[in-house]
């Protein structure tokens, strides 16, 4: 894919990793796009929060200025774990399924 162009399904097959902590953070499953700008605003993860196959997966909403760097085969994002550690624990606390 020349000249830095990439489409939504290429996005998809790509792993997304926290630089910060090297947390595998998950797959692509969605991008948010300004209509008014036509500028990608964020990129969507399906985040695995369950804990012993018991929970479900939650959308991590990771703002586009969030991206370090895109590879062949991942995403590099500097997040804090807040952001996926909250949803953790609330899985745990609520016991959802």
């Amino acid at each position: 894919m020349g000249m830095g162009i990439c489409g939504v399904n290429g996005l998809r097959d790509k792993e997304v990793i926290n630089v910060c902590d090297g947390k595998r953070l998950g797959y692509i499953y969605d991008v948010e796009i300004n209509v008014m700008t036509g500028c990608v605003v964020s990129i969507v993860v399906l985040f695995d929060c369950r804990v012993m196959g018991f929970g479900k997966c939650e959308e991590l909403v990771i703002p586009w200025d969030k991206i370090q760097c895109f590879g062949d085969d991942a995403v590099l994002v500097a997040v804090g774990p807040e952001l996926y550690e909250r949803c953790a624990v609330e899985g745990k606390k609520s016991g959802k399924k």
